[in-house]
């Protein structure tokens, strides 16, 4: 089955057509409501940017954070707008509502190569309704937008793992391409899961171990080795009988870790000390600490050092890399050198000639917010998720809808 490209679109010409393109803009923000990592922003402007010469009238459909259905002017996308129209360097308008009164009177006003944002899609509970008629009266509504001869880009790969009216439902309603953005991820996520080179290391950080026990049960089948880190590496410990005090722990979990423990034994790389911390927050008490040694009513928050040097050793000889999620607390400086260790590593490796990926995420965040220089992997995805289930074997909705 083939997916349809921007560039057959741009082929077919697209002046004076209104082309609906569902980004991903779920950006973090600040209390002042600043965007704090464009990356995502910077990401789908070669598809906007594309349209806007080819003379297309675009629409900008995308969410931010979680308003479950409700207006809420917290998860507004006005910064966006303002992010978008700096920089693309035209004004990028944004609709008062999603498919109301003011994104209708603004979509037919629109001329060739102007930007049109609707604001957040997830204001209406219809976008993630699992009725299947909810979701397409929402979509009908948001195709009505595009007028004749309209056409559909799927554009956030962040988002292609949910069947939601505006990625999916879309979709099935007018011709659809996939996306620079989109394009581009899949074609690098197969690499990793058709023909890797090996060593394959795989590199799993984050809070939960049931958010990545699919994961970890797959990979770990396909990897060489696996490097376990992050919250969830506490409950691999404590499966190991280690007591790990107040650190982040699923008790329900440690059974499930015990048996993958046996299952896969060496391929699974775990921490040799960690640095303990009196509570969590950035000012905290902290030192170094053996697997055994976190002091009584302490948590840890990071790998400790002979663990970087460890997981940088196994990442040294590695073909390919697959990581997503920290290490530690990176966000607190403290607590930010597991990560950034590993992700040096990693950078150490592609250099050498691995081919690197960056599972998307905190672990993108991570990279930005550490000052770490994006060049020195192969590729940073957008989407932690719709990358793990993708890594994982499942089928992604968003861009199965796209095959034709």
């Amino acid at each position: 089955m083939t997916v349809k490209s921007l560039q057959d679109l741009l082929n077919e010409g697209v002046e004076g057509r209104h082309v609906l393109v569902r980004s991903d803009f779920n950006v973090p923000l600040n209390d002042a409501r600043e965007i704090t990592d464009a990356g995502r922003i910077n990401a789908s402007l070669p598809t906007i940017k594309a349209l806007v010469e080819g003379g297309a009238r675009v629409i900008l459909m995308a969410h931010l954070g979680r308003p479950k259905g409700e207006v809420n002017e917290k998860f507004s996308l006005a910064p966006v707008a303002e992010a978008l129209s700096e920089a693309l360097g035209q004004y990028v308008a944004l609709a008062g509502d999603v498919v109301g009164e003011d994104a209708h009177e603004r979509a037919n006003g629109l001329n060739d190569g102007d930007v049109l944002l609707l604001e957040n899609v997830r204001f209406d509970p219809r976008e993630t309704s699992k009725d299947e008629a909810e979701r397409g009266e929402f979509a009908d509504q948001l195709v009505a937008l595009a007028a004749e001869n309209g056409a559909f880009v799927s554009d956030g790969f962040g988002v292609v793992h949910r069947a939601q009216a505006s990625v999916y439902d879309v979709a099935k309603r007018l011709p659809h391409y996939a996306g620079t953005l989109v394009q581009k991820e899949i074609d690098v996520l197969k690499k990793v899961v058709e023909n890797p080179e090996r060593p394959y290391v795989v590199v799993l950080g984050g809070a939960k171990v049931s958010d990545k026990l699919g994961v970890i049960e797959a990979l770990a089948a396909k990897a060489d080795k696996l490097i376990i880190g992050g919250g969830m590496c506490y409950t691999f410990l404590a499966a190991q009988g280690i007591n790990v005090q107040k650190s982040l722990l699923q008790e329900e979990q440690i059974d499930k870790c015990k048996e993958l423990l046996a299952t896969y034994g060496d391929k699974l790389v775990l921490p040799v000390d960690l640095i303990a911390a009196t509570e969590f927050g950035a000012d905290a008490e902290n030192k170094v600490v053996e697997l055994d040694g976190i002091p009584e009513g302490w948590m840890s928050l990071d790998v400790g050092p002979k663990t970087v040097e460890k997981f940088a050793g196994v990442l040294k000889t590695a073909k390919t890399v697959f990581w997503n999620g920290p290490m530690g607390v990176f966000e607190f400086e403290a607590f930010s050198k597991g990560t950034r260790g590993v992700a040096e590593a990693i950078i150490e490796a592609t250099a050498n000639g691995a081919f690197s990926v960056v599972g998307g995420g905190d672990s993108a965040a991570a990279v930005r917010l550490l000052g770490l220089d994006e060049e020195g992997f192969s590729h940073i995805s957008t989407g932690g998720g719709a990358s793990l289930e993708y890594l994982e074997g499942k089928e992604l909705p968003g861009v199965k809808v796209l095959e034709s």
